[in-house]
């Protein structure tokens, strides 16, 4: 169990850290989420289903991938929304490492990370990563990798060009904003691997679709994706 060493007590008393669900003060062995909102969250359950869950389908036929799972139900302006609105634009990376911690905790009981060889996080521009100080799905794939061991290939997807946010947008407009703007940078690493892409929330599944594209011609590659949160539709 994480403990805060006399350091980061002292800091908590000046500054007391709080669950970015509920607001509440945060115990010395809770990180991010408190204990009350760790046990409401809306967990999917996916991961006992990895190749035919609500996720899952939407992958097929458009992308050679061969697990997909979600941690939580995602729904915007709902109070687990604000720990993803915290992580992305809130200056908190260490919220990603949080949450990638327990994703990996949860995903692992049901034997999620057998066979994967390496997580690798959907890329952001280098304008956007600038301006937010760091890539939130790099910081959930960091956290997971302390519980899995699973090295982190952050450098293996480029994304080439910023198109315009996603977030207004239908699933076949979604699909035609992200076409081709991903590229596979360190095709001799991914060869023969079984890659996990790491991607905050999955909405219609096509930023993920387009990496796995990306990454598909590589000889021997195997792709598998998971993300934070799943919107219901």
């Amino acid at each position: 169990m994480w403990k805060m060493n006399w350091f980061s007590r002292f800091l908590d008393f000046i500054s007391p850290r709080l669950c970015v669900v509920c607001g509440r003060r945060l115990s010395p062995t809770e990180r991010s989420l408190c204990s009350v909102c760790q046990l409401h969250l809306p967990r999917t359950a996916f991961q006992f289903s990895p190749d035919d869950n609500p996720m899952a389908q939407l992958f097929w036929h458009l992308a050679p991938i061969e697990r997909a799972a979600a941690f939580i139900y995602y729904q915007s302006h709902s109070e687990m929304a604000r720990m993803v609105y915290q992580l992305k634009y809130g200056n908190s990376p260490d919220v990603g490492d949080d949450l990638g911690r327990l994703m990996a905790t949860d995903m692992a009981l049901a034997h999620y990370f057998d066979g994967i060889d390496l997580l690798v996080p959907v890329p952001l521009t280098m304008k956007r990563q600038r301006q937010r100080g760091y890539n939130q799905s790099e910081m959930l794939a960091r956290g997971i990798s302390e519980v899995t061991h699973l090295p982190v290939a952050s450098n293996a997807l480029k994304r080439q060009v910023f198109r315009e946010s996603q977030t207004h947008l239908s699933r076949h407009e979604r699909q035609e904003n992200v076409n081709g703007i991903f590229v596979a940078a360190d095709v001799e690493t991914l060869k023969g691997r079984h890659v996990l892409l790491i991607d905050d929330v999955c909405t219609t599944g096509a930023t993920l679709t387009a990496c796995a594209q990306a990454l598909a011609p590589i000889e021997g590659i195997r792709i598998s994706v998971l993300t934070l949160g799943f919107t219901l539709h």
